[in-house]
């Protein structure tokens, strides 16, 4: 499902216009994006958690020419489904 499709459903399921409903799921994505950056944790109950961690700098290898890379120390978004949504995926 692409974000056109999410978007769809939304209006389909929720009785809004297509507009409406990209304006609602756009904004729910802009906010989760809004806490990350600040560094909040966006939990939402029987769906999972949205975190940021921290990544180390390490060594990496170029596949073309082998030579050593250094990879900088970086913040990553993580998620971590919670427990109603991996029952729902599991059956």
């Amino acid at each position: 499902m692409n974000k056109a499709e999410l978007v769809a459903q939304v209006a389909k399921e929720s009785d809004l216009s297509k507009d409406a409903a990209e304006k609602a799921v756009d904004a729910t994505f802009k906010n989760i994006e809004k806490a990350l950056s600040g560094g909040d944790t966006v939990r939402i109950v029987g769906f999972g958690n949205f975190q940021v961690a921290q990544r180390k700098a390490s060594v990496g290898r170029n596949p073309r020419t082998g030579a050593e890379v250094q990879i900088p120390a970086s913040r990553v978004p993580k998620f971590r489904a919670g427990k109603a949504l991996k029952e729902a995926v599991n059956g």
